[in-house]
C-alpha cells in the first residue's frame, strides 16, 4: 500500500486534482436522467452505488492528499481532514435534492446517500491511516 500511497503523494498533491474531481462529481451528479447510460449493461446490481462510493471516497481522499502535502502538524492536519469528511458527505446529501428538485428524469436516492458517505468514511479512514499517520512517523 505504501508505494500506492507515495504515488500519490507524489503526483496529484497539486490543487488542481480535488477541484477538478470535485468539479466532476458535480456535473456528474447534474446530468438529466436522459444522458445518462442504461444501467442494465452493466449486469452489476446496484452498480450505481459503487459509483456513488468511487466518487465521494476519491473526494475526500484527494482533498486529503493535498492537505496532506501541506505538511500542518497532526492535530491540525487531521481536524482537516474531518471538515473534508463532512463536506463530502454533505455535499452527497445536497446533490441528492438538487437531483429531486431540479435536475430532470432525475430521482432522490437514500441509498445513493448511504454509499456517499459509506465512500467518504472509507477514504477518511485511509487519509488518517495512510496519510496523516504515515506522516507523523516521518517527522518525528
Amino acid at each position: 500500500m505504501k508505494p500506492l500511497i507515495n504515488f500519490f503523494k507524489k503526483y496529484f498533491s497539486k490543487l488542481f486534482f480535488p477541484v477538478l474531481w470535485t468539479a466532476i462529481i458535480i456535473i456528474l451528479l447534474s446530468l438529466p436522467g436522459t444522458m445518462l447510460p442504461n444501467e442494465s449493461h452493466f449486469n452489476i446490481p446496484q452498480f450505481d452505488k459503487i459509483v456513488h462510493i468511487g466518487l465521494f471516497g476519491g473526494f475526500v481522499f484527494l482533498w486529503g492528499v493535498y492537505i496532506n502535502s501541506k505538511k500542518f502538524p497532526l492535530q491540525k492536519t487531521l481536524i482537516l481532514f474531518f471538515y473534508i469528511f463532512c463536506i463530502g458527505s454533505a455535499l452527497g446529501i445536497i446533490m441528492e435534492y438538487v437531483q429531486k428538485y431540479f435536475i430532470p428524469m432525475r430521482d432522490f436516492d437514500l441509498g445513493d446517500i448511504i454509499a456517499d458517505i459509506i465512500g467518504a468514511s472509507i477514504a477518511y479512514g485511509i487519509s488518517n491511516i495512510f496519510l496523516a499517520v504515515e506522516n507523523d512517523a516521518q517527522s518525528s
